[in-house]
């Protein structure tokens, strides 16, 4: 099976260097007609698509100006008609522990990362519902996934987008948008002297772009985290322990600290949920058994 673009209309966002250049050069190579959305480095890239026989058009709009990111998307439009793909892929860096940050930088990343990709999605959201088909890529990262020391605005950030994924994914199914995650490791100027320099071959960006393409395919999952380094992919999951029922004695709350174990307990019974109602749904149902 070949995964191929023609007749698909891409936008990526930060796609000037690292991660984004590759996803961007990576679809039209492929066939999609790209919008190459970048601060400075756009033109670029756009070039050499286009030197290689593709066709796309430059964007520096930035992702946390609401405005500009609709004329972004209006400009494909009138080049091509429609919107098929979005990648969610700017981003910014501004690390420190927690006790020594400003207010001011944890809001900087969250406007970028989660703000941004709410603006690009607002505005693509209607014509692919119109469309009946889209593909929506959040970048997510490890950090936000599991933690990383330094990144508690970066994670919290990147944490946010799986929210906003998995909601988008099931109010998008109806319309044909699949909505999925990605959780790259790569070496890019935003890592820039983080890693250690035997790690850096490896760790390529183009090694993760192969994920990045399967997510938008015409045969895409929807409502997937899909981890990609190096040439390695794994999914990640958010699941859910089967629990124990303790109800509401006086003491519930020493039952709750004596059994957290058990609550904990992954062997038997743990499910990935289908929505956010499934935590009610197990909760009321163990509770009523348990009158029975």
């Amino acid at each position: 099976m070949s995964i191929r673009f023609e007749g698909r209309v891409a936008i990526v966002t930060g796609a000037g260097g690292g991660l984004g250049r590759e996803h961007a050069l990576a679809l039209a190579a492929r066939g999609a007609k790209v919008v190459v959305n970048d601060l400075s480095a756009a033109e670029a890239v756009v070039q050499q698509i286009r030197s290689a026989g593709g066709e796309a058009i430059a964007s520096a709009a930035s992702v946390t100006d609401f405005e500009a990111v609709q004329a972004m998307v209006a400009q494909a439009m009138e080049a091509w008609g429609r919107v098929d793909i979005l990648v969610n892929n700017a981003g910014i860096l501004r690390d420190k522990s927690f006790a020594k940050m400003e207010l001011a930088d944890f809001r900087l990343v969250m406007d970028v990362h989660l703000m941004g990709a709410v603006h690009c999605t607002k505005a693509v959201w209607d014509i692919m519902r119109q469309q009946q088909y889209g593909r929506i890529v959040m970048t997510t990262s490890s950090s936000g996934l599991y933690g990383n020391f330094g990144q508690s605005n970066y994670g919290a950030a990147k944490m946010a987008l799986v929210g906003l994924m998995q909601t988008l994914s099931l109010e998008g199914e109806k319309s044909g948008i699949r909505v999925n995650c990605l959780a790259p490791t790569a070496h890019t100027q935003m890592t820039e002297g983080l890693l250690p320099p035997a790690m850096l071959e490896l760790l390529r960006p183009e090694a993760v772009t192969p994920g990045l393409l399967n997510l938008v395919s015409e045969d895409a999952p929807t409502r997937a985290i899909l981890c990609a380094g190096a040439g390695t992919f794994e999914r990640a999951y958010i699941t859910m322990s089967q629990g124990v029922h303790i109800g509401m004695p006086a003491d519930a709350a020493e039952r709750v600290a004596a059994s957290f174990e058990a609550i904990a307990d992954r062997r038997e019974g743990e499910i990935v949920p289908a929505s956010g109602a499934a935590q009610g749904q197990n909760e009321v149902g163990m509770a009523m058994a348990r009158r029975g």
